[in-house]
């Protein structure tokens, strides 16, 4: 009964557009447990005791540091996370993971390193090895003793991944494959001990390998002399007639693209989740800041030009956290649920990242882009000293533009929503076309105003549900006129995924709040109520201007103003005072001296 009673409460990726969910079903931070929280707390003390003090040694590569540091993580299971415990990790579920990413995301460039071992690294060996390469490798990339690297980037494929043209072929004796080609931009590319490497075998079948990197054959270029996490090592790597036995395959031959995109969505999600604890980091040396920071005669954090920026930053750094549990949550009971009919703990987790692909795009980018605004305030507040190298501003600001091409392009991410949510309504995987043409028989219909709802959040919770439908209009309408040729209106598309993020984000930030006014009640929720609110106004905003660019770029005549009216009605809400409402957050976040939500 109780498997069955959570296969409906757990929606599919993407109907979060067509479905309404229960405040009381979501996970919220505030509810991790304390064996969850000390894990965090054990990655936030290493982070303290191990990178920041050493953040310019590591900048500077200084030899064997970074390698020293990342098998001290080994030793203290922060590389074992999600690596079952037979294979000498932890086992912990996926909460406890994002709980761990979080934490490290104030790790700089480290985190980086750190990321792309236990991430991209490691994922596809748990995800798809047999028996033997998951006992062969992974407890050594659990302990730290073996490290790993992710190559699939080429000098000519990059976005277009499969365009690669890396080569295998089977020796004559069949005991081996001899593998050719150029990877670049490898993250952790000087050091690694594996590779998990792609190439197309016969020039035709794109397929993983395991690559031992002492090889012979296998050779490193230079380090990259980067803009930012520079104390990541990245570097060219050459692959010149090596020889990989054959029982390193990964998978199956031709299916690498499954490997390839499908442990991207791990990546993805966790980038927002280091992003969101980055941005915590930088909002809190913000608030110190300009708490000491005097000007005509008083501290900066008295002006209301600051207060506006500290409490936009904490609003967007909740609404990207909000979002990131709501996923990881979604992605653990998807776990649990595929486990419990009968798959593996690999196998449940692997096809639960799957389901949350649209999910998984849309937080790369969200968190992604709230980081980036987050740093760029941080500069600005410190003024000139956010420029200096010698506070935490400077390296902060050029360690986050990365997030923003890495793991996929966030042009890339974009396009990918839309599409994958397209194809899941083509395939009958959720039904998005009832939901549309009753959104078209709406607009059709005289408006029926009713009698407004009281009560705290009731005009959010009217408001999110009706932001759903401009999403809808927008993709049938744009859908249903370029049909197969969609793919072609990337403008259209981009502004689309638009809509769809900042309906999550405001569905999430609203579902966290009411949980937390259940939870603690009214008072003590206060300042979320205040945050909820100033999102949702500034959103819906933004989701109308998105709108009007989508609809301008293929309706015209009777049909753009039908459907400029029908975004009007679906973006109409009470505009709220935010100049006040950011006050009081402001002086919540200056009080505490530190982001504290």
């Amino acid at each position: 009964m109780e498997n069955e009673k959570l296969k409906v409460e757990v929606l599919k990726g993407g109907e979060f557009l067509i479905k309404e969910t229960d405040p009381k079903t979501i996970f919220i931070p505030e509810e991790l447990s304390e064996e969850q929280n000390m894990m965090a707390d054990l990655a936030m003390e290493f982070v303290e005791k191990e990178i920041t003090p050493n953040l310019d040694k590591i900048d500077k590569q200084e030899p064997g540091l970074t390698v020293k540091i990342l098998e001290k993580a080994g030793e203290l299971g922060l590389l074992g996370v999600s690596v079952p415990e037979e294979y000498g990790g932890l086992g912990e579920d996926f909460n406890t993971a994002t709980a761990l990413a979080m934490a490290m995301g104030n790790a700089y460039a480290f985190g980086v390193t750190f990321a792309a071992h236990t991430g991209i690294g490691t994922l596809p060996i748990l995800y798809y090895g047999n028996k033997e390469q998951k006992e062969k490798y992974l407890p050594k990339l659990a302990s730290g003793e073996l490290k790993s690297a992710y190559c699939l980037t080429e000098p000519g494929a990059g976005s277009d991944a499969l365009s690669a043209k890396a080569t295998a072929v089977l020796s004559d004796d069949g005991q081996f494959y001899i593998l050719n080609g150029q990877k670049m931009w490898i993250t952790n590319g000087g050091f690694a001990d594996i590779l998990i490497t792609f190439a197309k075998v016969d020039g035709e079948h794109f397929t993983g390998f395991i690559i031992d990197t002492n090889s012979e054959g296998f050779t490193k270029g230079e380090e990259e002399n980067k803009l930012g996490i520079k104390g990541s090592s990245t570097r060219a790597l050459y692959l010149e007639n090596v020889k990989v036995p054959k029982e390193n395959v990964l998978g199956e031959i031709g299916k690498g693209h499954y490997i390839a995109f499908n442990v991207l969505n791990i990546g993805r999600f966790k980038l927002c989740a280091m992003a969101t604890g980055s941005a915590k980091n930088v909002s809190t040396f913000s608030i110190e800041y300009a708490n000491e920071r005097k000007q005509f005669k008083q501290f900066i954090s008295n002006f209301g030009a600051i207060k506006h920026k500290l409490a936009e930053q904490a609003i967007k750094i909740f609404a990207s956290e909000s979002l990131t549990y709501r996923i990881s949550d979604l992605i653990d009971k998807k776990e649990k649920e595929l486990h419990a009919a009968g798959d593996t703990y690999e196998e449940a987790l692997r096809k639960a990242a799957e389901e949350y692909a649209i999910e998984c795009a849309m937080a790369k980018v969200f968190g992604s882009e709230v980081l980036d605004y987050v740093v760029d305030e941080g500069v600005q507040i410190l003024g000139g000293y956010g420029y200096s190298e010698e506070y935490p501003a400077a390296r902060a600001y050029r360690d986050s533009r990365i997030n923003r091409i890495f793991e996929g392009t966030n042009e890339i991410n974009r396009l990918l929503t839309v599409d994958m949510l397209l194809k899941r309504s083509m395939k009958g995987r959720i039904n998005l076309l009832g939901p549309a043409m009753a959104i078209t028989k709406e607009l059709m219909s005289i408006p029926d105003f009713g009698s407004e709802e009281e009560g705290v959040l009731s005009a959010e919770t009217k408001a999110v549900q009706n932001i759903k439908k401009a999403v809808l209009m927008v993709a049938g309408a744009s859908a249903q006129k370029f049909m197969a040729k969609l793919a072609d209106e990337q403008e259209i598309i981009m502004n689309t995924t638009d809509m769809m993020i900042e309906v999550f984000a405001c569905e999430s930030v609203l579902l966290r709040t009411q949980k937390l006014i259940s939870n603690r009640g009214e008072g003590e929720a206060k300042h979320y109520i205040e945050m909820t609110k100033v999102y949702l106004n500034d959103a819906i905003d933004r989701i109308n201007f998105y709108g009007k660019q989508a609809i301008s770029s293929f309706a015209e005549g009777d049909e753009l103003k039908l459907m400029l009216m029908g975004l009007k009605r679906f973006t109409k809400y009470q505009p709220v005072n935010t100049k006040v409402l950011r006050r009081s957050i402001a002086d919540k976040l200056i009080e505490a001296n530190k982001y504290c939500f």
